[in-house]
């Protein structure tokens, strides 16, 4: 939850994993090379900003339809 009260709805790395349709240990990756970033829970978990997720969601599908053309 962010300061201002805000929550921001986070993923887990199957989640992004499955938007994607990729393994998560890809996602992990991606994370790693800062493509996304994560935020790592107590138990040093990584999860992902919806929003962040969408986004690149969003981007890879508009690259997608351009090769497509």
């Amino acid at each position: 939850m962010s300061i201002h009260g805000e929550s921001e709805v986070l993923l887990t790395p199957a989640e992004v994993a499955s938007l994607f349709r990729v393994d998560p240990k890809t996602v992990t990756r991606w994370a790693k090379a800062g493509k996304l970033s994560s935020i790592r829970t107590l138990g040093g978990h990584r999860r992902y900003k919806e929003s962040e997720v969408r986004a690149l969601l969003g981007a890879a599908a508009e690259s997608a339809d351009d090769t497509d053309k």
